[in-house]
């Protein structure tokens, strides 16, 4: 039997192409696989209403899926079939502790993706909001998907942490400080400090090490004051919250 042409190639390598495929499932199974569910009870405690805010925080996470595919990198590609669990639940898990703080002002640093800063806005944290990144992509990309999501009282500021302070030095206009896996505990509550006024509030997002750093002698101490931690998402993360004393 006659075989049409390029069967051999099709033979060889179609097994290996559908491999691939496979590996990179579509964005809307992407979605429908995530557990959504999961989220109902932190939005629910934050006071937003659920449905309208699933919905929002359903399309962010489309966006981002949809950039991270087809722009640059956002999150790891194996990040994108627990994107729900690993950076939207983490990111919203503590945000009626966030309303609670009082803060109306926030500052998030090195937002990359917008994680924590733009679920917590969708969520009605804060009044208005400043977004600190310096990667050129990540900050296109926040820009776009606030203005696809008409989210307004969110400001993305294309630069480093440094930058703002040097512009900004003695200000002190926030009184809400988000960091979510960036420098250690010590430099980067430094760098808020320049930022942040009395009495004001740090939640930061930390890993596995963060024992360590606590536990290290800083110079953050006559600044900050550590309130306690929370263990959010699989309870490998934690957010260690303090508060400004000078």
């Amino acid at each position: 039997m006659s075989r049409p042409s390029g069967y051999v190639r099709d033979r060889v390598q179609g097994p290996r192409v559908r491999r691939g495929l496979e590996r990179i499932a579509p964005v809307p199974n992407i979605l429908s696989r995530q557990p959504w569910e999961e989220l109902i009870p932190h939005i629910a405690r934050s006071g937003a209403n659920v449905e309208q805010t699933l919905l929002r925080l359903k399309r962010f996470t489309q966006l981002a899926i949809e950039w991270n595919r087809s722009v640059s990198n956002l999150i790891s590609r194996n990040d994108e079939a627990r994107i729900v669990t690993r950076h939207i639940r983490e990111s919203v898990e503590c945000a009626h502790e966030l309303k609670q703080s009082g803060a109306k002002h926030w500052l998030d640093f090195g937002s990359g993706a917008g994680f924590p800063a733009i679920p917590l806005a969708i969520l009605g944290v804060g009044e208005r909001w400043m977004l600190v990144e310096s990667r050129r992509p990540k900050t296109l990309f926040m820009r776009k998907a606030l203005q696809e999501l008409e989210i307004l009282h969110v400001e993305v500021y294309h630069g480093r942490l440094e930058a703002l302070v040097e512009e900004r030095a003695g200000a002190r206009e926030y009184d809400g400080f988000t960091s979510r896996a960036t420098m250690k505990l010590a430099p980067t509550l430094k760098l808020a400090e320049a930022l942040v006024q009395k009495d004001g509030t740090a939640f930061l997002w930390k890993g596995s090490g963060r024992r360590e750093e606590l536990d290290e002698p800083t110079a953050w101490n006559a600044a900050w004051e550590l309130e306690r931690t929370l263990g959010v998402g699989d309870e490998h993360t934690a957010i260690a919250i303090f508060k400004r004393t000078s």
